[in-house]
């Protein structure tokens, strides 16, 4: 898969089928649409394109009221590679990009930049400034400068639709089994292995250390507290662990959000490997407590808990 920021870092390449959209967690709404555009761009004989961006428009235009993102553009690349897309532009989103009339973003982007032939969008597509592009308008579109345009409708589940939004709601709400349902596999976040304060080791849970916020350009994660997880990346098999995702309000009050993971019987040094962690249920919320006698004796539970889980999974 080629990975290219922003369509000016190529000129009318090869005719390519192509969707656009945030796609923030992959889900197996949006699967369903890129699996169309694979099966699809394979048919028609194009190359499969996927624009989406960074940041996310809401990020740009409103910060502090921008939902948190499910996944960082490393997962949201690995999932576009795992269903098979062979062409990914990520569009730097900014004024001047959000200042594009639907007809310019027409002309300059998916004509002139992508080569467009065939384009693939959600029943909710909007595009251009103030949203002013629909559905209806890029078929227009695609009359005058001789593209195809078709929609997919919105995947359902027992009635209610999959997306975004609901797989937020499920996070936030520490139901992992729902956010697998909507996901169509575990939620999980990647990164380098990087250096923490030890303190783990010394209560004796060393910890492998991600630093989420800095992937996902937010203060919050889209979950938090303690899982049960596994760690994929350094073996075979996932490595049963349990994880805490969060501020740390024990130990740190900047506000740093860090996943910190500690494999069950493990002890080889990872630091820069990187490393997806997923969080299979979630144990309790965060808290702060008056010591760190306290604090080991809540981590303990927590891996004893953690421990249960998989020995279950095994005989059950």
């Amino acid at each position: 898969m080629n990975v290219f920021r922003g369509p000016t870092q190529f000129s009318a390449g090869p005719a390519c089928a192509l969707t656009i959209g945030n796609f923030d967690g992959v889900h197996r709404g949006h699967r369903a649409l890129l699996e169309e555009l694979k099966k699809g761009a394979e048919e028609k004989g194009l190359v499969s394109c996927v624009m989406t961006f960074e940041p996310h428009p809401k990020e740009f235009f409103s910060p502090e009221q921008a939902p948190p993102r499910i996944l960082n553009l490393r997962d949201k690349l690995a999932a576009f590679a795992e269903i098979g897309i062979d062409r990914v532009v990520v569009e730097h989103f900014n004024s001047a990009f959000a200042a594009l009339t639907p007809e310019e973003f027409v002309s300059d982007i998916l004509m002139k930049r992508l080569n467009a032939k065939w384009i693939l969008i959600g029943d909710d597509f909007c595009y251009g400034a103030k949203r002013a592009g629909n559905f209806a308008t890029l078929k227009a579109a695609g009359e005058k400068y001789g593209f195809e345009v078709s929609s997919i409708h919105t995947v359902h589940e027992s009635g209610e639709r999959i997306s975004s939004s609901a797989l937020r709601t499920a996070l936030a709400n520490g139901d992992m089994t729902q956010a697998k349902k909507l996901l169509g596999r575990h939620y999980g976040i990647s990164g380098h292995v990087i250096h923490g304060q030890q303190l783990g080791r010394t209560l004796g849970f060393p910890t492998l250390n991600l630093a989420v916020a800095n992937h996902l350009h937010h203060r919050k994660p889209a979950t938090s507290g303690i899982f049960t997880a596994q760690v994929i990346g350094l073996t075979d098999k996932p490595l049963p662990a349990v994880a805490s995702l969060g501020v740390r309000p024990t130990v740190e009050d900047e506000g740093r959000v860090l996943l910190e993971t500690h494999i069950f019987d493990y002890q080889q040094d990872v630091y820069g490997k990187i490393i997806t962690v997923e969080l299979l249920e979630k144990i309790r919320d965060e808290a702060k407590y008056d010591s760190l006698d306290t604090l080991t004796q809540a981590i303990a539970a927590d891996a004893k808990h953690a421990r249960n889980y998989f020995q279950k999974k095994v005989y059950v």
